[in-house]
C-alpha cells in the first residue's frame, strides 16, 4: 500500500479541517451496527428532527496517525479511544460502537488515507476523529433508535509553531461540568457548554480557564479541553483526582511514563486551588498538543507565577514531553501495546 503523498505544505499546516478521500460510515438501525462502508461523500444527511439536532445526543474521539523515524505509519493506544468512546455511549445511552471494529475502523480510515499522514519531522500529523450520534427523528425527549458511527481524518500542523511557550490561564467563574453529570465523558455538548467560557477568556487575554468544582469551587478540575499536570518543588507529578473530569488518554500515558520509565513519584489526588501556588512547574495534557506548558493563573485579581517562568517548559515536564513523544515517533521504547502499526 503505497500511495503517494499528497502535495501539501506540511511544514506551514494550520490546525484546521482538510477534507481528505475517504471516511469510515457505519449505521445502527434495529437493534445493531451494519459492516460499515468507506466512502467519498462527505456529506451527512440526516432528517430535520435527528435526535443530534434536537437533543445534541453526540459523543466524539480524537487521535492522531504520523510517521515514525524509521517510515511506519502508527496510532498511540486507539483502544483507550475504543473504550472510552464505549463508556461515552452508555451515558447518553447510545449504543455502543464494538471496540475492536473501532481499533479496525481507524486502521482502515488511515490506510484510505495514507497519502495525507504528514512525513517524519515535520511536526504534523494526521488527526482521526471518530464520532457517533443520533440519526433518526426523535421529537419527544428520548433516546433515538438509529445512530450513525463515522471516522474523518484531517492532516494537522504542529499545535505549537516554533515550540511550546508557556500560556497564561484564568480561573474561570462559570463551571465546566456538574458533580454527577457528563465531566468524565467526551460529550459534544460539554464542549458547546465551555465555548462561551473560552470565548471569554480569550477576549481578556488568556489562552484558557481554569475550572475549579463545582460543588464547592475549592478544588482543580481541568481546562476546557485538557487534565492539569503538576510537579511539586521536589519533583512529584500530581495530577487531580475526579469524576467529573474526562480521563485523558495522554495524561494517563503521562503518569506511566513518568512512573515506570522516568522513575518518578506520581500521585493522583484532589487538589486544592490552595496548593498550586506551591507547585514548581503545571502543564495540560491532551492529545493536540500533549504537554502545553502553563507559565502563569490569574485569578481574580492574584497572580500566580510558576518557578518554571514564561520562557519555556519546566524541567521535569520537558522530560515528560520529550520521552512520550519519543515513544510516539519510536525513537524509545515503550509500555507494549502502546503503538499500533498501521503501515
Amino acid at each position: 500500500m503505497n500511495m503517494e503523498k499528497k502535495n501539501i505544505d506540511w511544514a506551514n499546516l494550520g490546525f484546521g479541517y482538510i477534507q481528505t478521500d475517504k471516511r469510515f460510515v457505519s449505521n445502527f438501525k434495529d437493534g445493531k451496527w451494519d459492516d460499515g462502508i468507506m466512502t467519498e461523500d462527505s456529506q451527512v444527511v440526516i432528517s430535520e428532527c435527528a435526535g443530534v439536532l434536537q437533543y445534541a445526543q453526540t459523543i466524539f474521539e480524537g487521535l492522531k496517525a504520523y510517521t515514525t523515524e524509521d517510515g511506519r505509519v502508527v496510532c498511540f493506544r486507539p483502544d483507550l479511544n475504543a473504550s472510552r468512546l464505549a463508556d461515552s455511549a452508555r451515558r447518553l445511552e447510545m449504543p455502543v460502537f464494538p471496540e475492536d471494529r473501532f481499533v479496525d475502523a481507524v486502521v482502515e480510515t488511515v490506510k484510505a488515507n495514507i497519502g495525507y499522514v504528514p512525513p517524519y519531522g515535520s511536526g504534523a500529523t494526521l488527526y482521526i476523529r471518530p464520532y457517533m450520534f443520533g440519526s433518526n427523528p426523535v421529537i419527544g425527549v428520548k433516546p433515538a433508535d438509529e445512530y450513525q458511527f463515522r471516522i474523518f481524518c484531517t492532516p494537522v500542523g504542529p499545535y505549537f509553531k516554533g515550540g511550546a511557550k508557556p500560556i497564561t490561564i484564568k480561573v474561570s467563574d462559570f463551571d465546566r461540568a456538574a458533580p454527577h453529570g457528563t465531566g468524565h465523558i467526551k460529550a459534544g455538548l460539554n464542549y458547546a457548554m465551555s465555548l462561551h467560557a473560552i470565548v471569554t477568556a480569550h477576549k481578556e487575554g488568556f489562552d484558557e480557564n481554569m475550572y475549579l468544582d463545582a460543588a464547592t469551587r475549592t478544588k482543580v478540575e481541568e481546562t476546557g479541553g485538557a487534565n492539569f499536570l503538576f510537579v511539586t518543588k521536589d519533583g512529584k507529578i500530581v495530577t487531580p483526582k475526579s469524576d467529573s473530569i474526562l480521563p485523558s488518554i495522554t495524561r494517563r500515558s503521562l503518569m506511566v511514563v513518568a512512573k515506570d520509565i522516568l522513575g518518578l513519584e506520581v500521585e493522583e489526588r484532589e487538589v486544592y486551588f490552595d496548593e498550586v501556588k506551591d507547585f514548581a512547574e503545571c502543564g495540560l495534557c491532551g492529545t493536540a498538543a500533549v504537554i502545553s506548558p502553563v507559565g502563569k493563573i490569574y485569578d481574580h485579581g492574584n497572580e500566580i507565577c510558576f518557578p518554571s517562568g514564561m520562557d519555556s517548559m519546566g524541567p521535569v515536564t520537558k522530560k515528560l514531553y520529550d520521552t512520550l513523544t519519543g515513544i510516539q515517533m519510536g525513537r524509545i521504547e515503550g509500555p507494549e501495546g502502546w503503538i499500533k502499526v498501521i503501515e
